[in-house]
């Protein structure tokens, strides 16, 4: 009995009593915390794409602080390559040699190894047949070592400028403390996330655990800031290392940033070079020096992008919100923040377009329960709806672009001639329109030929004055060049001509799309509509060029057709005139001459007229109908008038009284 019970009292006690459910505790991130585990959404996404973020980064930072205190930009960035043992040496790690080599990721066998060998031998052998037969050969790539993950390359990026630079107590929060900054009004800017050097200071942490090092002056400062730091990711603050102030002898204003990171200039060489570029053809005004610095002489670049014009577009003005483009939370916000005590003044100072006459309608049409007079902190949460719903219903006027500060039609001409240098250009520039509240301007440019210029459609896009340069697929410039435009009605050919095209837009809003905010979605149609009509107008100016090109070179065509033919013409013509001279002599009255016959004829045979007369007269008859060809073709092709080509003159001085001269063909400007 007792031996038949004891296998069941053991499995009894063995079996597993059911887990109790851990109790979960709320976590809390620091905004640093969340964009270190998710940084592909500031641009981050692997060391190459890292590398290109920081340098725009910088880059587009030192343009805003010289931009700000109306300085031409001055920018130095370099890259320079660190290699394992240097970096090494810069954290205090010694070298270590390998002890168990197949421990390593590229680790390779004997056996891997001959077979790689055998293959290459075997790929060379065909390939001498291939030269031995006269074939077209390709270069066999060079042998490559497996690259193991753990190597990784580090760069120590630098960007110097002079501009505004930075007041000494503030510089640990600007790089230290992630949100925080002097760029979140309503207003243009360049950034996108408002991150700025912040989250290369995070990846720098991420990936080499290396400080951040800043240098900087401000304007007529007799010492100089020097800060070196880095950030608690978790609490969000920074981490300050060095904080003390230098002498200044040079006077020199601006700012020094340096840092090291883990990147990939092999992968987005291209990227970076392009963005350089593209950023000078937007900033003509502006100074570059780019430099790549590594140990192999020949991998060096050394490109410098020099200043094409003196003249900057307007700094960028904040601006009050329009009623149409706020929300719920944000008229909340609002209320918060204001300095006004009741809804009759909260709404005539807050918010544009909005005149004390206008506001006073307005609370009318909110009910009875309103008045100007009721303070803002009594209002409940349901007369905060009613606020919202009848700014979405009601009719405001649109927003002015004068908060706005494009290129200008003028810097993106000179910029798209500095660096492509075409054969021909046009550009335009919209007046401001508005999507959802927000105003927005639209330029373009469209260029034929020029240097480094592939052909068919090359498209450069721009926002807020930098360059877009990923997933241009699914952008409103790209879509509307490639499937709005008919670019054959404007003698132009979409695949065989060197076309570029330059969309720039400006706004208090960019609509960015995606994660990366890399393009402008093609679903605003305000925003498409603009850039179309920007393109065409661009196109229109083109295609009377171009038709005057074409009448030219047919102009010439024509001429050296019949120019080929005078002298067998003069010759045959003059023996004629030369035999009928010598009969008209022995001729019977029957066959006279009339007067002006005889009196050709007498000229001929006293030589008056001869074969370089006849051969003038002949090039000058020619000139003439090729003249009035020209003229029919014009007629026929539809062009009315000679193409006007823009002429811009810059004033010297901005107060200066001008005096305009107006003729058909251009405006002449006088300064008094």
């Amino acid at each position: 009995m007792d031996s038949s019970e004891s296998p069941t009292e053991t499995k009894k006690t063995k079996s597993k009593t059911p887990r109790k459910p851990k109790e979960t505790v709320l976590k809390q991130k620091s905004p640093a915390e969340f964009f270190a585990e998710n940084k592909n959404i500031a641009g981050f996404d692997n060391p190459g794409k890292s590398l290109y973020t920081t340098v725009r980064e910088l880059v587009e930072n030192s343009l805003d602080s010289a931009e700000s205190i109306s300085e031409l930009p001055v920018v130095e960035i370099t890259i320079e390559e660190i290699n394992k043992s240097k970096f090494n040496s810069m954290i205090g790690l010694i070298d270590c040699e390998r002890v168990d080599e197949e421990l390593y990721d590229d680790y390779e066998t004997e056996k891997a190894r001959e077979k790689r060998l055998a293959k290459e031998a075997r790929a060379q052998e065909i390939q001498a047949k291939n030269a031995a037969l006269g074939k077209k050969v390709k270069e066999t790539p060079a042998s490559k070592g497996i690259k193991g993950r753990g190597e990784a390359s580090f760069y120590r990026v630098i960007c110097k400028d002079n501009g505004k630079g930075m007041p000494h107590d503030d510089i640990p929060n600007m790089f230290g403390r992630v949100l925080s900054g002097t760029k979140y009004g309503l207003k243009q800017t360049r950034g996108k996330f408002g991150l700025g050097a912040k989250m290369a200071l995070i990846w720098s942490k991420m990936s080499t655990g290396l400080p951040i090092e800043i240098s900087s002056s401000m304007r007529n400062q007799s010492y100089m800031s020097f800060c070196r730091l880095d950030i608690d990711i978790h609490k969000n603050i920074p981490h300050v290392h060095v904080h003390e102030k230098r002498e200044n002898k040079e006077r020199w204003h601006g700012a020094e940033i340096q840092v090291v990171i883990e990147g990939n200039w092999t992968t987005y060489r291209s990227k970076i070079l392009h963005y350089m570029r593209q950023m000078a053809v937007i900033t003509p005004y502006a100074q570059f020096l780019f430099k790549f610095v590594s140990d192999a002489p020949d991998k060096n670049v050394t490109i410098r992008f020099s200043r094409r014009t003196d003249v900057m577009p307007p700094v960028p003005l904040e601006t009050k919100h329009h009623p149409s483009s706020v929300d719920l939370l944000l008229i909340k916000r609002l209320i918060t923040e204001t300095l006004k005590q009741n809804l009759l003044q909260f709404l005539q100072h807050e918010f544009v377009n909005i005149s004390k006459s206008y506001a006073e309608r307005l609370i009318g049409e909110m009910g009875p329960d309103f008045s100007p007079k009721m303070a803002l902190k009594s209002l409940t949460p349901q007369q905060l709806v009613r606020i919202h719903q009848l700014f979405r219903q009601a009719k405001f006027d649109d927003p002015n672009g004068h908060c706005l500060s494009p290129a200008g039609e003028y810097n993106l001409r000179l910029g798209i001639i500095k660096e492509l240098h075409p054969d021909m250009v046009a550009t335009y520039s919209g007046s401001a329109q508005v999507f959802e509240g927000h105003p927005f301007i639209v330029e373009a440019g469209v260029s034929i030929g020029g240097k480094n210029v592939k052909q068919g459609l090359n498209i450069f896009r721009f926002a807020n004055r930098i360059p877009l340069l990923f997933e241009q697929g699914a952008d409103v410039v790209t879509r509307t060049a490639l499937k709005r435009i008919n670019w054959s009605s404007y003698k132009i050919n979409q695949l065989q001509d060197k076309i570029g095209i330059f969309v720039s837009i400006v706004s208090t809003k960019i609509p960015f799309k995606g994660t990366g905010k890399e393009y402008i979605g093609d679903d605003i149609t305000e925003i498409a509509s603009a850039v179309k009509y920007s393109i065409q107008q661009c196109c229109s100016q083109l295609k009377s060029k171009i038709v005057k090109k074409m009448q030219a070179r047919e102009q010439q065509e024509r001429k050296r057709n019949l120019n080929k033919y005078i002298p067998d013409a003069t010759g045959a013509v003059y023996n004629v005139l030369k035999d009928m001279a010598e009969t008209q002599l022995h001729a019977s009255k029957k066959f006279r001459y009339g007067v002006d016959d005889v009196e050709l004829l007498r000229k001929v045979s006293e030589n008056l007229i001869t074969k370089e007369t006849l051969s003038e007269k002949l090039a000058k008859h020619v000139e003439q109908v090729d003249y009035e060809m020209a003229l029919e073709y014009a007629t026929q092709s539809g062009v009315s008038e000679e193409p006007r080509e823009t002429i811009y003159i810059q004033p010297l001085e901005t107060d200066n009284k001008i005096i305009d001269l107006h003729s058909p063909f251009f405006v002449f400007r006088m300064f008094r």
